[in-house]
């Protein structure tokens, strides 16, 4: 058991504990090596109930930041591990001198709306740099009690962002297990599936701002139906700050802002607004440039994108071992139920009923295949829009336009109400499409081009992908004054 006054590492000596959990210990120190500076020292007891995710998400939290650079995340110091009778790990970071916004709330301080609009900004700016890093870092556990305010009133105050625990990097997330992470009430449901993304952490930061306007912690707040959080009743804030933070926290992650930077602009360009000259909330906050939006592919997608100063091209392959592996369940079928019916047939008659299902069938099975091998072409520049689709590089369908007004697109869902769909067929359709964390299916982006409405791709893409693709378009238009 460590101890006030005790000198770990041979360097930092502990002052008080700041917190502990399960094998885990937080210290305020001093350096003794820089002038007894104050620093916060995080100490892992391995064995007993910290198990090797528990290093891991450790070992991954020192990594992180490490490679972090932002002025309201504090800075990485140390890590080092001691085998004295147990074996401990120690991450060492800057020191932050302020107070959590949960303390602020347990001694009785009420956050006024404008208050609550600079947290708001000041969080999304650092879930800006997280998100735009390659590979993304997400943090997963925004709370209050990982936010610190600084400095007293009348004076400049920031707020910072703590305790990255459960930070994850996407570079190495795909395919593995996973540990579930967050805090009840402030976690999104796709998080505890293991599938946390950008949304993620707007999700948490809505809850977040939902504490600070009610003092109440969402998780004891009630919900409708849907599962959204009801709030509106226990504030005074503004229609236009409760919509804008009723989006962040949608329990459907596709209904939320796709990025910190578009949460970020609706926040202070709110939508009762936009017909007037444009009007900053919060003072200190510079106008927001859609040069500072970047796009990143999600992982493992085989979509090519090209794109130049006045040109965008989408590049949607085929699905061609998707194909073979149909046509095979199909051989395999034929020749079961040939072999066993096929003597039937021959010596009685066959119904015209059994020809027609047969047909439609085959029809079906060919449509399908269809769209398998056909990989999709979109393109967009400054006088047309096309969009082709190709089979072993023949095109057999094309449209262009000559751009004349504007382009939307938005996307297009399949949806399943509940896992199984109450019957058997629901369930098996269910159970082989990959689902998005809603469960509904598969999806696409729907493209309205003048008064055509046009699917981007032959075939269903993935959620991400569709989010991504959106993005993308709508970037390039607006950074090109196309509409």
């Amino acid at each position: 058991m460590l101890e006030p006054q005790a000198i770990v590492n041979h360097r930092y000596q502990l002052e008080r504990q700041l917190g502990q959990n399960a094998g885990r210990e937080t210290w305020l120190a001093k350096d003794l090596q820089k002038e007894n500076e104050l620093v916060v020292v995080k100490l892992l007891a391995f064995g007993g109930n910290v198990q090797w995710e528990d290093l891991k998400l450790f070992e991954r939290e020192a990594n992180v930041l490490k490679a972090l650079d932002h002025p309201r995340i504090p800075k990485y110091r140390d890590y080092f591990s001691i085998d004295d009778r147990s074996l401990w790990f120690g991450l060492v970071q800057e020191y932050i001198q302020g107070e959590s916004l949960r303390e602020y709330i347990a001694k009785g301080h009420k956050f006024t709306e404008l208050q609550v609009k600079k947290i708001a900004i000041a969080i999304l700016e650092i879930l800006i740099y997280l998100h735009e890093l390659s590979p993304q870092v997400l943090h997963r556990d925004i709370k209050p009690s990982n936010l610190i305010l600084t400095g007293t009133e009348g004076e400049e105050r920031n707020i910072y962002l703590v305790d990255f625990g459960a930070v994850q990097d996407k570079a190495s997330t795909e395919g593995k297990s996973f540990t579930v992470v967050g805090t009840y009430g402030y976690a999104p449901m796709e998080q505890y599936g293991g599938r946390a993304v950008a949304a993620s952490d707007l999700y948490a930061l809505g809850a977040t701002l939902i504490f600070l306007l009610t003092g109440i912690s969402p998780a004891e707040l009630p919900q409708d139906d849907d599962a959204r959080i009801l709030f509106s009743d226990r504030t005074s804030a503004s229609h236009d700050l409760v919509e804008w933070i009723q989006t962040l926290v949608e329990p459907l992650l596709k209904k939320r802002y796709a990025s910190a930077q578009m949460a970020l602009e609706a926040l202070v360009h709110p939508k009762s607004k936009r017909q007037s000259p444009p009007v900053q909330v919060v003072p200190s906050i510079q106008p927001v440039t859609k040069k500072s939006i970047r796009n990143y592919a999600p992982e493992n997608t085989n979509i090519q994108v090209k794109e130049s100063e006045h040109n965008l091209q989408i590049l949607i392959p085929s699905k061609i071992l998707s194909a073979i592996f149909m046509l095979g369940i199909i051989s395999l079928i034929t020749l079961f139920f040939g072999t066993t019916f096929l003597p039937y047939l021959l010596i009685t008659s066959i119904s015209p009923i059994v020809v027609v299902i047969l047909l439609t069938i085959v029809g079906l099975i060919l449509f399908k295949l269809l769209h398998l091998l056909t990989t999709s072409k979109f393109e967009i520049n400054g006088q047309e829009v096309i969009l082709s689709r190709y089979i072993f590089g023949k095109c057999y369908w094309r449209d262009q336009q000559t751009y004349s007004g504007s382009i939307y697109v938005e996307p297009n869902w399949t949806m399943m109400r509940n896992r199984y769909n109450n019957n058997l067929f629901g369930w098996l359709v269910w159970l082989s499409n990959e689902k998005n964390d809603d469960n509904s299916l598969k999806s696409n982006v729907k493209i309205h081009i003048q008064d055509d409405t046009y699917l981007i791709s032959a075939n269903e893409l993935r959620p991400t992908e569709v989010m991504w693709l959106m993005e993308l378009i709508t970037n390039f238009k607006n950074s090109r004054s196309l509409i």
